[in-house]
């Protein structure tokens, strides 16, 4: 009873601080551009630890019957996705991802790119025990991976003219609009693949965390 109460405890924090986060975003986030911030994989990736977290809450109280271990899982590794792939291109060159090459507000970057991410692996690796679904992971990472590029493309590049770069304009983060349209599809590809990859690593280990703490 104890334990259960303490997981319950751990997961309504993690629910709170991303329904705080997800409510920052939407009510004071950037928008000085069309489509605001849900131009960035990072807030697809905040909502969707929003998500995962309101249904861990939900089964801990006996609310939901099913375990979501496809989507957990999945938003496991596009947390990964956001935070390799920014904190890569930043300390590679920090104008490739923000606009005057410095970091914003700390508690939000820091929140959005590591502490955010870092609670929702742990719920999924130690408490939730998730990833015994990896084909089901694998399919809604597709889907990731295939919605945001086409979302970026004819979604938000045509209804924004910055950032601008030497081949185009209005992608979301700067460095997209220095490549050419096939260099794009595969940076959108290898990404893809690399999910896949992640995937894989994360279900790896919290097989060897099942066996541990059986």
């Amino acid at each position: 009873m104890a334990e259960g109460r303490a997981v319950l405890i751990w997961r309504w924090a993690v629910f709170l601080l991303a329904a705080f986060y997800c409510v920052r975003m939407v009510l004071w986030g950037p928008w000085d551009a069309a489509l605001g911030p849900f131009r960035f994989l990072t807030i697809w990736a905040l909502f969707a630890s929003f998500f995962a977290a309101s249904r861990m809450v939900a089964l801990s109280e006996g609310r939901s019957d099913r375990r979501w271990d496809g989507v957990v899982g999945a938003v496991a590794v596009l947390n990964a996705m956001v935070v390799m792939l920014y904190w890569r291109l930043y300390l590679a060159d920090p104008a490739s991802v923000t606009r005057d090459g410095r970091l914003g507000e700390w508690w939000l970057e820091y929140y959005l790119h590591g502490l955010g991410p870092l609670l929702q692996w742990i719920d999924a690796l130690v408490v939730h025990r998730s990833f015994r679904r990896p084909i089901a992971s694998a399919g809604w990472l597709i889907g990731v991976c295939a919605a945001y590029p086409l979302w970026a493309e004819f979604v938000v590049r045509p209804l924004n003219d910055a950032p601008a770069g030497r081949v185009t304009a209005g992608l979301p983060y700067p460095f997209l609009n220095d490549l050419a349209p096939v260099e794009r599809a595969t940076f959108y590809a290898t990404n893809g693949g690399v999910a896949l990859v992640l995937l894989a690593l994360f279900c790896g280990l919290a097989l060897a965390i099942r066996r541990a703490r059986p």
